[in-house]
């Protein structure tokens, strides 16, 4: 019986390198996978995938309405042979019904991407294509939101983010809720043993050659080479490059003091608790 595995993130935060590295995992091939086929399953949001399942077309209908449905499409995962991975940027929420919006019977576990929010910040107003002070207005705002219009169409549905610090614990210290936590930084400075313990987490394949080749696959300068030389379809509209640095620290160059400033004033708590920042609020 099959079920799913979340892979979750705020925006900006390893998501898709992590599932370039699944794909290149799973296939074990002789040569990196295209980021333009990374079949590791639709988003969470993704209307197609909602629409597929409950049979009829969700455009016409209001957001919290479709996230009522939203549970029952993932249950449908229940009915598959196979183990499911889908990315997810909705924060772990909960519906008037006391139902998570993953769905409790649906949900094996899910690992989340925690990246510090002073590198969050840049990124984040490189794919919004707005400025960094604006990202970070964003970053801070309890209602924040993709897809929020009721009137104009898209792909995807409403996805509720929430502020940056409540999108981390919501799903950190969600109930129940079979976890494991990656840190971006990790993921970067102890490549072999953060994506090795992912991929036991994940029930794939970890010996060590096998992680050590997808890793290789998955070297951020092989995904920036394949973008510049053929897009990447998941790369919003008038967004320059989605693979833009791929580096921690970078906030060091990018930022300015009332930025930073601005930053731990608003997410200092849970830096803290991420090892972002020392008991006297000095970031690392």
């Amino acid at each position: 019986m099959g079920a799913i595995y979340w892979l979750s993130s705020y925006p900006k935060s390893g998501n898709t390198w992590f599932r370039t590295f699944l794909q290149n995992l799973k296939q074990d091939g002789d040569a990196p996978v295209d980021i333009n086929e990374l079949h590791t399953g639709s988003i969470a949001s993704g209307r197609g995938w909602l629409d597929e399942v409950l049979g009829f077309d969700t455009a016409d209908m209001r957001h919290d309405d479709i996230d009522a449905l939203r549970p029952a499409v993932y249950d449908w995962s229940l009915k598959t042979p196979d183990l499911e991975y889908h990315k997810i940027h909705d924060a772990y929420t909960f519906l008037p019904s006391g139902e998570p919006l993953v769905s409790s019977k649906a949900t094996r576990g899910a690992v989340y991407f925690v990246r510090n929010p002073l590198d969050v910040a840049s990124s984040f107003a490189n794919h919004l294509q707005c400025s960094v002070d604006q990202a970070i207005g964003r970053m801070a705002a309890p209602e924040m939101a993709f897809v929020k219009s009721e009137t104009k169409l898209n792909n995807q549905v409403r996805q509720k983010l929430l502020s940056w610090s409540d999108h981390v614990l919501s799903w950190v210290d969600a109930p129940g809720l079979n976890l494991e936590v990656l840190r971006y930084e990790d993921m970067l400075g102890d490549s072999l043993a953060t994506f090795t313990r992912a991929a036991r987490f994940l029930e794939l394949p970890d010996d060590q050659p096998r992680v050590e080749k997808a890793l290789h696959f998955s070297r951020f300068d092989r995904l920036q080479e394949q973008e510049q030389a053929g897009g990447f379809k998941e790369k919003p509209a008038n967004t320059p490059s989605f693979f833009r640095q791929g580096r921690s620290g970078g906030w060091r160059d990018e930022l300015n003091e009332e930025q930073i400033a601005r930053i731990i004033a608003d997410h200092g708590t849970v830096m803290r608790r991420f090892n972002y920042l020392d008991e006297h609020n000095n970031p690392f």
